[in-house]
């Protein structure tokens, strides 16, 4: 048999082979494979807007017709937010600035890190902690910082198991609107 025969004969008895003629046999439905997600700085109004969901579940207090207006204006303290879009959708987001401390030199900050609550436990945070750290070495940072509150025990698992240590106690003072 010559090798056309061969590869003829090889597309009757295998139909789905990639280059076989069209045999009118359809392949299963197979479960469509889940969408990567995005990550991206979120930087125009419609981006921003669409992360309030998520910052919201973390920031409850947040109230959605001021949330871009205060992001742009601590963007212009060196605030940027990160997000990781999944079908459409804003899964988690990342408020993050760097700076310089006497305390640690310069730093990438994480100032929110929040994932919808359905879409927790997925690996967005994770991701997104990981392109954080990476864009920190980037931009020769000497370490990345945050804060977490002390009954957030899954995501303190989450920097424990990245590399973080607890390394401080983070005290606040706050003032009644009066007072400020």
């Amino acid at each position: 048999m010559d090798f056309w025969s061969t590869r003829l004969r090889w597309h009757i008895v295998h139909p789905l082979w990639p280059h076989a003629p069209d045999t009118g046999f359809d392949p299963p439905d197979f479960p469509t494979p889940p969408m990567t997600p995005e990550i991206f700085i979120a930087d125009t109004d419609s981006e921003i807007e669409a992360c309030f969901p998520a910052f919201s579940a973390l920031r409850p207090h947040l109230e959605q017709a001021g949330f871009l207006a205060q992001v742009r204006r601590q963007q212009a303290q060196s605030y940027r937010i990160l997000a990781l879009r999944e079908a459409g959708t804003i899964k988690s987001a990342a408020g993050f600035r760097t700076g310089e401390f006497l305390a640690w030199g310069k730093v990438l900050y994480i100032d929110d890190l929040t994932t919808l609550p359905e879409a927790r436990a997925q690996g967005y945070a994770g991701a997104l902690l990981d392109w954080l750290i990476e864009h920190a070495r980037a931009k020769d940072c000497k370490a990345v910082h945050l804060d977490s509150g002390y009954a957030r025990h899954a995501a303190h698992r989450l920097y424990l198991n990245k590399g973080f240590r607890l390394s401080s106690h983070h005290f606040a003072l706050e003032f009644a609107r009066n007072e400020s």
